[in-house]
């Protein structure tokens, strides 16, 4: 945000806080409290968990005769600031069934309170140097918003009863033509630039040089993805890097993340049911393994994160608010099969929303990056080791928070992250499917 009047402030303090909680609703203490593996978190952690940031971040160090909500929360809720002491196992997060999910709706409405109080009696000079803080919060949370919509699916989906969370099916649809868009590469810029927030890891904008390319038009489908395992591509070694084809057989890989085969149907979990696969919408929940093998068999590749930011620049789509897309304010909650159009005249479609887009970049760090001093450096910086970039955002995506330079990451072999496939090449001929797999 731009406008550091403390109305405003309080007002996006109280949305953002408020959205958090209408994403809980629907889910009862019990929802909250499970943890279905490690890499997900028990709802009622991430409500708490967000609530400890402002805590941590904003009052600890600005708010008179400051005191803990509660001595122990720190240690329960501290996610993975070393620098702030010891915190509870990742992993064992489920064990913990106190406090329960009404006891941190405490914590968060004592919190709420008390930030408000702060930033309503700050001066505009203290108020100005504490947004970059204030802010970081925001986001933070945005971040928490979709993990949560993640998190709960995974859960939701071990139960056999297949709960239904929110959101609505839509009709089933068929895959249209994937079109290709030239773009001529050169050196170019990536990376924030002007006003407007961005994480670190976003920073600083730099030169790249880019060799002349072309990008799908669309994501890859669940259509094109069954004609992917209809001609082995989960039992054909030579598709598959291998690290990738060690964790096929380890974990008996054979169709994406939460797809079964019942009768002969391929039916896919969603936060709003189990329904047959639909062959037009996006494949979502694939590993990089999975994405960079079915580039492989197709005969393409994934692009570089800086190829896709430039691709989208010079499409016109540079801003996310403009450009729109199948983001979180949707409330489907699930990709949906790619408009016939691309935006504003544009060409490429559904570059924000639907489906992260893994692409074929290492998360490091760019060049000249420097973590911000304090445990604030602890946020994006340590991460840069053995993960993959992905872009654009997804359907869980809250719409302000989705933006051109936005770098996520997750490991080579995430799968319960809303991830699908863009293909790339460099400029060669387009041929189909079947002809670069015949």
């Amino acid at each position: 945000m731009t406008d550091w009047d403390p109305t405003q402030v309080v007002a996006r303090f109280e949305h953002v806080r408020a959205h958090t909680e209408s994403l809980a609703a629907p889910l009862s203490p019990e929802d909250q409290t499970v943890q279905s593996m490690p890499d997900v978190s028990p709802t009622k952690w991430h409500r708490a968990h967000v609530t400890w940031f402002f805590e941590t971040f904003l009052l600890a160090e600005h708010e008179s005769g400051f005191s803990p909500f509660q001595d122990q929360y720190w240690f329960l809720f501290n996610s993975y600031y070393e620098s702030l002491g010891p915190r509870y196992s990742r992993p064992d997060r489920g064990l913990v069934t106190r406090p329960g999910a009404h006891e941190v709706g405490d914590y968060r409405r004592n919190v709420d309170a008390r930030v408000r109080e702060l930033v309503e009696g700050l001066d505009e000079g203290t108020l100005t140097k504490l947004a970059p803080v204030i802010e970081l919060g925001f986001h933070h949370e945005q971040q928490h918003q979709e993990l949560l919509l993640m998190d709960i699916k995974h859960v939701l989906s071990r139960n056999p009863l297949q709960p239904v969370y929110a959101g609505t099916r839509r009709a089933p649809s068929e895959p249209d033509d994937l079109g290709w868009v030239e773009v001529e590469g050169g050196l170019v810029e990536v990376g924030h630039q002007g006003e407007g927030f961005s994480f670190d890891n976003e920073l600083p904008r730099h030169r790249q040089w880019l060799e002349p390319y072309r990008l799908a038009d669309r994501l890859v489908t669940n259509g094109e993805w069954l004609e992917f395992m209809a001609d082995g591509g989960y039992t054909r070694a030579g598709l598959w890097l291998s690290d990738g084809w060690a964790r096929v057989n380890a974990e008996a890989w054979r169709a994406p993340f939460y797809w079964v085969e019942h009768d002969g149907v391929w039916l896919e979990h969603t936060l709003h049911g189990t329904w047959p696969v639909d062959p037009g919408a996006p494949v979502t929940h694939v590993s990089f393994y999975e994405a960079e093998a079915y580039a492989t068999w197709a005969g393409k590749r994934l692009p570089t994160e800086a190829e896709w930011e430039h691709a989208v620049v010079v499409d016109g789509q540079g801003d996310a608010a403009h450009a729109g897309g199948n983001l979180a304010d949707q409330q489907a909650f699930h990709p949906a099969a790619a408009p016939a159009r691309a935006p504003h005249g544009s060409r490429l479609r559904q570059v924000y929303g639907d489906c992260w887009e893994w692409t074929a970049s290492a998360y490091h760090p760019y060049p000249g990056f420097h973590p911000p001093e304090g445990a604030i450096g602890e946020y994006n910086g340590k991460f840069m080791s053995n993960q993959m970039v992905l872009r654009g955002g997804c359907a869980l995506t809250p719409p302000d928070h989705a933006r051109l330079t936005y770098r996520n990451f997750f490991p080579h072999a995430a799968r319960w992250a809303m991830s699908g496939v863009r293909l790339a090449d460099g400029g060669a001929p387009t041929t189909s499917l079947q002809e670069t797999t015949a």
